[in-house]
């Protein structure tokens, strides 16, 4: 009783010290009096260094894959990472298979796995640092790729799975694991944290490549504007929770909406830090990746203005360095400078340009753009353990609060009241304490240092050596390991997909489980599925492949593309012929009627939709008789409420009756109260 008694004065204690941590917490205090307003006392610039990068070329390499597939490989110039005499700077970095069953036919392509070449096994020395509680540090490199096939980063033909997989690890966790006492507990949830982080940082990469990849080369000539978009949604939505079950028609949205939200966070954070930079007679410097767009920023400070602002008063907010005009460290300063030119109006210009006078320049710090609310710090080339102690406040908190305390949000309202309020003022403040992961934007900046070629070498090597200790994960390796590691995980790829047994055979099995519900009812899906899961994926059950079963297959696929794009075009616009191609919408109405024995509801309320959002009298024709030829409920009930709507032409009404006519005939699938409506427009128009 006495152990249970003091584990609960514990938590009510862990409960007020994060409600009052705010107020007695001293790098909080230290934010507080930064948020002070204060009135320049000098007018300083704020001066970006005008640079012309060069922008790497990427190169896209197709691999014919045995059995009707191909495997489709992004190279970039890394041209940022030093390398050994004589060896190129061009790296793999992302392949995707795309299943195409053999054909030219683009309609039938299915794209599956994901593999981030830099994304590996980790070795058995980082595993089990990484479950060690509370080490927050890498602990070395892994020597080499090991052997066997790489591991994809992602199914993009089997993204559900991801989502049961989390709940069963979750379950697991909670139920089974959490119950052997806080050592296991901590282990164990530590482990998969980073595990998680790991993925998600290379997940995050694989992102900006694709996208980088998008707009230095249009769509390129192998992937379409679509099937890049697929991608890059499903790897966004990997990170989230039900992720793994959005909806196909919902990837184009989620593609749109993630641009937006990284723009609008780009772009708030650059004008918020160079106000701040101009604000404290600091010169704002903004970072690009090869397509211009600037996901950092570093901040440099004058060797002149130390001596002539020695007596200003900085104000730190947002900015989370320490004042640099009273640092002896920065008056001593014998690290990396740069020497910029300004002209008699103190704009940067080129260096011989007459009148111009040289400065000395010393870099501050670098920030990452995109960041919710805040530019979040990520190198300060003075304090290099400054924003690794803001990364791991909040990461120290929940280990704290889940592994040793056992606090939630849900069984503890102290908790959980206490963690709100906290969560809330450094939120709303612009605290870079307690903030969520830098691992977007620290995964962002390592892509840069590889891409760019335009930053001085020693200054690159620099950033690069202080922001390896900003990571807390142990799985990480070092960007020149991972380009090494990515060629060797390249050549093991194309290695496993020349074998028979290798990546064709795999595919062969995909294929074969995708053919499943070719032959078997909801019912017997469902056991399948469950005897996959209860033998934690030991049994999956396979059909034979049959030619007669391959051309099912094809005309599935065929059938689920021009699906998902009679249901885009139903739902973006209320004209269909003004925004797309009326050819390729009717092209899409005609598969689907010739194939209605297969089709289901979601092709039913597309055609009907686009009747009513069309006056294509062709287009419309082909909707009725899709409608009549897609047996199920729904088809039938749409050719029912056209037949009702009074608004309509008569020929259109009369046409839409004569189909409801058949289907009684023909025994289609109707549910019973429409069947006895059908039965009476039937009657009335004999």
């Amino acid at each position: 009783m006495r152990i249970v008694y003091s584990l609960k004065r514990a938590q009510r204690a862990a409960c007020v010290f994060f409600i009052l941590l705010l107020a007695f917490s001293p790098a909080a205090q230290l934010v507080a009096l930064a948020q002070e307003t204060t009135a320049p006392q000098a007018q300083a610039q704020a001066l970006a260094v005008p640079s012309e990068p060069a922008r790497p070329v990427f190169r896209l390499e197709r691999t014919p894959v045995a059995g009707g597939a191909e495997l489709l490989t992004i190279f970039g110039e890394l041209g940022g990472l030093a390398r050994e005499k004589g060896q190129s700077s061009e790296v793999p970095l992302v392949s995707v298979v795309r299943d195409t069953l053999g054909d030219e036919n683009p309609d039938n392509d299915r794209l599956r796995y994901v593999w981030m070449l830099t994304y590996t096994k980790p070795t058995f020395g980082q595993r089990l640092a990484s479950a060690v509680p509370f080490l927050y540090t890498r602990v070395g490199n892994k020597k080499q790729a090991g052997k066997g096939a790489p591991p994809p980063i992602m199914d993009l033909g089997a993204a559900d799975r991801e989502v049961w997989e989390r709940f069963f690890w979750t379950a697991l966790q909670g139920i089974l694991l959490d119950s052997y006492g806080t050592p296991l507990k901590a282990a164990t949830r530590n482990f998969r944290r980073n595990l998680s982080d790991y993925r998600k940082a290379h997940l995050i990469r694989a992102l900006a490549i694709l996208s980088l990849y998008e707009s230095e080369t249009g769509a390129g000539p192998a992937f379409t504007p679509a099937e890049l978009q697929e991608i890059q949604a499903r790897l966004i939505l990997s990170e989230k929770t039900f992720g793994g079950i959005v909806d196909d028609l919902y990837l184009q949205r989620v593609y749109e909406k993630q641009n937006t939200t990284t723009r609008d966070f780009r772009g708030h954070n650059w004008e918020l830090l160079r106000q701040r930079a101009e604000a404290e007679a600091l010169y704002f410097d903004p970072l690009e990746l090869p397509d211009g767009s600037a996901t950092h920023a570093m901040l440099w400070v004058a060797r002149p203005d130390l001596a002539a602002n020695g007596a200003r008063r900085f104000d730190g907010r947002f900015l989370n360095v320490a004042n640099p005009w009273t640092d002896r460290r920065l008056q001593n300063w014998k690290g990396y400078t740069e020497t910029w030119y300004f002209d008699a109006d103190s704009r940067v210009v080129k260096p011989g340009t007459e009148g111009a006078r040289a400065v000395e320049m010393i870099p501050l710090a670098l920030y990452g753009l995109d960041f919710p609310k805040i530019p979040v710090l990520l190198v300060d080339f003075r304090d290099g353990a400054n924003p690794k102690k803001r990364e791991m406040s909040r990461r120290v908190l929940e280990d704290v609060a889940r592994n040793v305390l056992s606090l939630s949000s849900f069984a503890n309202v102290p908790y959980f009241v206490g963690r709100t309020v906290y969560d809330f003022v450094t939120s709303k403040r612009g605290m870079d304490l307690n903030q969520p992961t830098r691992l977007r934007t620290y995964s962002q900046l390592k892509l840069l240092l590889s891409l760019s070629a335009s930053l001085d070498p020693e200054l690159r090597d620099e950033i690069s050596k202080r922001l390896e200790r900003v990571s807390l994960n142990p799985l990480e390796n070092n960007l020149e390991v991972e380009a090494r590691l990515a060629r060797e995980q390249y050549s093991a790829l194309l290695a496993y997909a020349k074998r028979p047994d290798g990546l064709p055979a795999r595919l062969d099995r995909d294929r074969r489980q995708e053919m499943m519900p070719l032959k078997h009812g909801r019912v017997e899906q469902t056991l399948f599925r469950l005897a996959n899961v209860l033998s934690l994926g030991l049994y999956t059950h396979r059909e034979k492949a049959t030619p007669e079963m391959q051309a099912r297959l094809d005309i599935k696929r065929q059938l689920a593309f021009h699906e998902r794009f009679l249901r885009r075009v139903a739902k973006s616009s209320p004209q269909v012929e003004v925004v797309w191609d009326i050819e390729e919408v009717r092209r899409s109405l005609r598969f689907v009627a010739e194939h209605g024995d297969l089709a289901g509801g979601k092709a039913a309320s597309a055609a009907a939709r686009i009747f009513t959002q069309t006056q294509d009298e062709e287009t419309r024709s082909l909707c009725l008789n899709g409608l009549y030829r897609i047996n199920n409920e729904t088809a039938k009930k749409a050719l029912l409420v056209i037949y009702r709507d009074q608004k309509l032409e008569a020929r259109w009404r009369t046409q839409s009756a004569e189909y409801l006519r058949l289907a009684i005939k023909e025994e289609q699938r109707i549910a019973p109260a429409d069947a006895k409506a059908i039965l009476s427009v039937v009657n009335e128009n004999q």
